[in-house]
């Protein structure tokens, strides 16, 4: 997965480039390429070290938005793989001998999410959590939540958000939503006081304006619990509890983030306040564990939070593009500036299929992102996530 950029392969001949010329060519790479060219020379590194490169640098990639892959084969080391949407082939963004430094041998490692130059992962015999500064090359153990160890199981990724600090993108606050004690509850880690806090959501009284992350606290085939609170740090969270009227066979079995098997007829994949609902039906009675798409559908929240609303139907000359074979398939959802993005992962014998699907609201568009082979044959699936631009800062 070594980037291919037609770049001077003497470093020499390169740096002897007038500079303006040296700073366009840079601008034009993927984060991953210039962490590995900084590491070609003295004269290089001063260049992307430079603050007004930096800052325009920043303001270019802010836009980004990055798809991550965390793959895992046996007695091999795991490879997290990127992809941008501006790209096209993926980074791997070594990110093995980092957590070499703090994870034993033999230890299960599941990638939960990530924000900018920040990464989560999660031990699973440890029951730990791991943030990791692909910049800094800083590996800091999380402290435990109010709730105790969680192992691997227990995040959701629709019920979980990395913020990066605005102020500073080494720090960072990682929220997660759970019904503790039958109560829908919001968790927050600010890595700034390295410190938990927690506080139980309210019902809500009026109409959800302005801006809120949304974050699930449960799903199921009638309806969800949903924590929104606020950006900002010591917002309260409130409840909001919308219902599904669901459509078609009411005996259709339905599956929530991830769905295996012949039986399951519709999958559910939320996340940032709104739902993909992905109907699947047989291939042919011969191969019954064979499924294919057959329709999909996004569905938002109503003003007041107390629906799912039908917002648009992916179209039938889409899903004819989509629909390969497949025996088992989950999903991850991104919603931002008017965006919604959906990646659904299949898999048939052992072979990983990845799927980008965007929706515009603004102008009621969707649309497909053909994605490279990743190589993953073969590989089991430890993680997906989308996440924001990576920066040099």
């Amino acid at each position: 997965m070594e980037s291919h950029r037609n770049l001077p392969t003497n470093a020499i001949s390169f740096c002897l480039l007038p500079s303006e010329l040296i700073q366009y060519i840079i601008l034009q790479l993927a984060l991953p390429e210039i962490i590995r060219l900084k590491s070609v020379n003295k004269s290089i590194s001063s260049i992307i070290s430079d603050r007004d490169f930096v800052r325009d640098y920043n303001l270019q990639s802010s836009s980004a938005t990055w798809l991550f892959l965390y793959k895992k084969r046996w007695r091999r080391e795991a490879v997290l793989y990127g992809f941008a949407d501006s790209s096209n082939r993926w980074f791997n963004i070594l990110i093995a001998d980092l957590l070499k430094q703090v994870v034993p041998p033999g230890e299960d490692v599941y990638f939960l999410t990530a924000s900018g130059n920040i990464f989560l992962f999660a031990l699973n015999n440890r029951q730990e959590v791991m943030s990791v500064d692909i910049m800094t090359r800083m590996v800091k153990k999380i402290p435990p939540s109010p709730l105790g160890p969680r192992g691997t199981s227990s995040w959701r990724r629709s019920g979980m958000k990395l913020l990066s600090c605005p102020s500073s993108s080494k720090h960072f606050r990682f929220l997660f939503a759970e019904l503790h004690e039958s109560h829908p509850t919001l968790f927050e880690y600010d890595s700034r006081v390295e410190k938990w806090q927690f506080m139980q959501a309210r019902e809500v009284t009026q109409d959800l304006q302005g801006d809120f992350i949304f974050l699930s606290a449960s799903n199921g085939r009638n309806g969800s619990v949903i924590i929104a609170v606020r950006p900002q740090c010591n917002s309260t969270p409130v409840v909001i509890r919308p219902t599904f009227i669901t459509r078609g066979n009411e005996e259709d079995q339905l599956a929530v983030g991830f769905s295996w098997g012949n039986a399951i007829d519709l999958l559910h994949v939320y996340g940032d306040g709104n739902m993909i609902t992905i109907r699947s039906g047989k291939v042919d009675d011969v191969n019954k564990t064979v499924r294919k798409i057959k329709g999909i559908e996004l569905w938002g929240l109503s003003t007041n939070g107390r629906y799912w609303e039908l917002v648009s139907r992916a179209p039938n000359d889409l899903i004819y593009k989509i629909c390969k074979p497949y025996g088992a398939m989950l999903g991850c959802m991104q919603k931002g500036e008017g965006m919604t993005r959906a990646i659904l992962m299949t898999n048939l014998q052992g072979t990983w299929d990845t799927i980008w699907l965007s929706y515009d609201k603004n102008d009621d568009q969707w649309a497909w992102l053909p994605l490279p082979d990743c190589k993953m044959k073969g590989s089991n699936l430890a993680g997906v996530t989308f996440s924001s631009g990576l920066t040099l800062s």
